[in-house]
């Protein structure tokens, strides 16, 4: 078992993204054993503090005094001072400044110990009924039309599921723009109030949130989970297929494995490509001698 010390020690403590009872016992007593904890906004932490009943010190460590804030920090590790890392909710790093902390930390050579949590990101995803063996989190999108349309129109060919966060006041937009550049049929979850009282998944196609998000007012911070692009599948004729794998099975390749090989570049089916080649075999080609 994995016995932490405090001596010089970063930690990057995961907090609940709403529901109070997601908090770790490890988090609570490392919050209770830290010097200080480094928060994103310390008003917030000092209801989750006061919650847990710990009375450990803060101080505030966000996007306007992190330059400030670092070199401090790195004084106070080296001198073997205790910090605890918190965001308002969630694992501190993902989509805030914790992560130039951390950095600044690992080049510095002081340990640093991540204290698991929720993630939003994470949390919608596995709710999603999408593809989750492979996916990209792309964290939140600029506010400005012309850098957030570009930046979809580079993820147009990503076939892994994509992970958005967006503010609910810019949600209409950006659903109107991912419509326009990823298509209408598109499948999309938008997961809101995710772990709280009023926790909501929406599911359908883009033009469905869209149309839905017309009638109704945004709420809340939201987590977008969207399908990847399927690639159209190459149309070949059983000309092109053959004349293909005369190609592999020139090379000694047998049946079984040049069918494999060119189902592998082409997401045909195995099966069928098998057969064909069975076909070949048993036919007038001829294997060359090996």
């Amino acid at each position: 078992m994995q016995t932490e010390s405090k001596v010089g020690v970063l930690y990057i403590v995961g907090t609940p993204i709403g529901n109070l009872e997601d908090m770790t016992f490890r988090s609570v007593r490392i919050l209770q054993s830290v010097d200080f904890i480094a928060a994103e906004d310390t008003r917030h932490t000092g209801k989750l503090l006061k919650h847990f009943q710990i009375n450990t010190p803060q101080l505030s460590y966000h996007e306007h005094n992190r330059n400030s804030r670092i070199p401090e920090f790195l004084n106070q590790l080296q001198d073997g001072i205790a910090i605890a890392l918190v965001t308002d909710a969630g694992v501190p790093g993902i989509s805030d400044p914790g992560y130039e902390l951390v950095k600044a930390c690992a080049e510095a050579g002081i340990t640093v110990v991540p204290i698991p949590g929720a993630v939003a990101a994470i949390t919608a995803l596995s709710a999603s009924g999408l593809a989750t063996d492979k996916f990209v989190f792309e964290g939140f999108l600029s506010a400005k039309s012309k850098q957030r349309r570009s930046h979809l129109e580079s993820l147009k060919s990503e076939e892994r599921t994509l992970i958005f966060y967006e503010s609910p006041h810019r949600l209409r937009s950006t659903l109107e723009d991912m419509r326009e550049i990823f298509g209408g049929d598109r499948q999309i979850v938008l997961a809101r109030e995710l772990t709280k009282i009023y926790e909501e998944f929406w599911r359908g196609t883009l033009t469905g949130a869209c149309n839905y998000y017309e009638q109704k007012i945004p709420i809340g911070e939201y987590t977008l989970v969207m399908a990847g692009n399927t690639p159209t599948q190459q149309e070949f004729s059983q000309a092109e297929l053959i004349e293909k794998l005369e190609t592999i099975m020139n090379q000694g390749i047998s049946p079984s494995q040049a069918s494999r090989q060119l189902a592998a570049s082409t997401s045909l089916p195995r099966r069928q490509l098998y057969q064909l080649a069975l076909t070949l075999k048993n036919s007038d080609f001829q294997m060359p001698d090996t």
